[in-house]
């Protein structure tokens, strides 16, 4: 109940309108990586999957932002099934409860940026979606460009402006051979690029 509400309620907010370039919604396991620019990235992505796979797709969530008391944590775990993970270095492995996930055939969104950047063109990757995808080489790594979710929440703003949000899915990573961390996580980043509008890219 708590799912479907909050998919219609930011289908009906922000559109949230899927676009699917080069791959199509299927049942299979897969990591959708993403620019993160909103706190709606996750409730865009999310919502613009069908139903069914919106059962086994996982976003991936800081602790301290999203585990509180109240209704963000009810949000969390009721509404998106969220995986947390914590940013405190000193918690262990942070993607162990990630690997749980993949492990148990769940598929995940993620935003390997590791914090929101207020620009159009994503900041450069962290290291976590290389491990994933050097863990799990079965799991489809497919690209995905959020444009006007930073218009639709701007920083510091708590209700949401009622813009136009498109959620564009591109084609599936393909894994290279002794492809090194940097050099994958620079392809994967311009796999996402690639998928802006081109008034962005062009600026």
């Amino acid at each position: 109940m708590i799912s479907s509400l909050l998919s219609f309620t930011t289908r009906f907010l922000i559109g949230a309108l899927p676009r699917w370039q080069a791959s199509q919604p299927q049942n299979r396991q897969r990591i959708y990586f993403a620019n993160h620019t909103s706190h709606l990235d996750t409730l865009a992505i999310w919502s613009s999957l069908p139903a069914e796979l919106r059962k086994t797709t996982r976003p991936v969530a800081a602790r301290d932002y999203w585990d509180k008391a109240g209704a963000r944590r009810h949000i969390a775990t009721q509404g998106l099934n969220v995986v947390f993970i914590s940013r405190d270095k000193q918690s262990g492995d942070p993607l162990a409860p990630l690997y749980e996930a993949l492990e148990n055939g769940d598929s995940l969104i993620i935003f390997p940026e590791g914090t929101r950047h207020f620009l159009p063109l994503p900041a450069p990757f962290k290291s976590g979606l290389y491990y994933l995808s050097q863990k799990f080489k079965t799991v489809e790594l497919i690209p995905v460009y959020l444009d006007n979710t930073r218009r639709c929440l701007p920083k510091g703003s708590l209700i949401p402006v009622p813009l136009a949000c498109t959620v564009t899915y591109g084609a599936a990573l393909e894994a290279i051979e002794n492809e090194g961390k940097a050099a994958f996580l620079q392809r994967a980043r311009e796999a996402v690029i690639a998928l802006a509008p081109t008034e962005i890219t062009m600026d």
